[in-house]
């Protein structure tokens, strides 16, 4: 091929493929580079200022449709208006509803919390009877988890309690180690114990919900009575955690 046919790159590559300035330029381009990566700072873990906020709110006795429908939906709208905001992640479950908001890259955290909670507190109005206020909690790029583990059962042998329960007891397995900072478990049926109310009945004692609400609930707790007397200490608790639906029945 003649030098004529050439276009304005291979004429450039033709003059330094025998040009005795190529061997330096390459020795000072090699020499630059490994001078940038020697004085380039570095960190094993860069600090990224990424703020996010869990928004949990809870709605006792709805399902989830009825929660994404009175709860979820309308904070998202609500959320979206706040300047800063990136993304919005939301988990609507039996009785309750999660939102997770997340900031652009570079937003101060302590200003994107501030703004939050106005917004929310300036249309606490709007919240739904029955729906609780919103409990905020901030979390950073650090509280990002670096291990998920899952559990599941072939062909059904095990049920949701019981993958649940033996998550509970890997979780004070790991928890142990010193560099673990918080071990989460999600999904799956904790225990709980449903108590159907019979209106006739209840009206028959002249009772309401409400106290027999209180009533489970008083049931349901263990206080220390101890008292230091002679300068010891004396361990005594008084009640019981409800563990049976017969202990639920017997309650007063």
């Amino acid at each position: 091929m003649s030098r004529q046919k050439l276009g304005t790159a291979g004429r450039l590559a033709a003059a330094f493929i025998n040009a005795r300035l190529t061997p330096v330029l390459m020795v000072i381009a090699l020499a630059a580079g490994l001078f940038a990566i020697a004085v380039t700072p570095r960190e094993e873990e860069p600090q990224i200022i990424v703020p996010m906020v869990d928004i949990f709110v809870t709605m006792p006795g709805a399902d989830p449709a009825e929660v994404e429908k009175q709860v979820t939906e309308p904070m998202e709208k609500l959320l979206a208006e706040i300047s800063g905001v990136e993304y919005i992640y939301s988990q609507a479950m039996p009785g309750q509803n999660l939102s997770i908001v997340r900031f652009r890259v570079g937003e101060n955290a302590e200003a994107s919390l501030t703004k939050l909670y106005t917004r929310l507190m300036a249309s606490y109005d709007r919240i739904p009877p029955g729906v609780s206020q919103p409990m905020i909690k901030l979390r950073s790029i650090d509280d990002v988890p670096v291990l998920a583990l899952t559990l599941w059962s072939q062909g059904g042998r095990w049920t949701s309690d019981d993958l649940r329960r033996q998550a509970v007891e890997i979780a004070e397995i790991i928890k142990r180690d010193p560099d673990v900072a918080e071990v989460r478990i999600t999904g799956g049926q904790p225990r709980e114990f449903r108590v159907d109310i019979d209106p006739a009945r209840l009206s028959a004692h002249n009772l309401t919900l409400d106290q027999l609400r209180q009533a489970l609930a008083a049931g349901n707790q263990r206080l220390q009575a101890a008292a230091p007397i002679d300068g010891r200490d004396w361990a005594v608790q008084a009640g019981n955690f409800i563990s049976t639906a017969a202990d639920a029945g017997q309650l007063v």
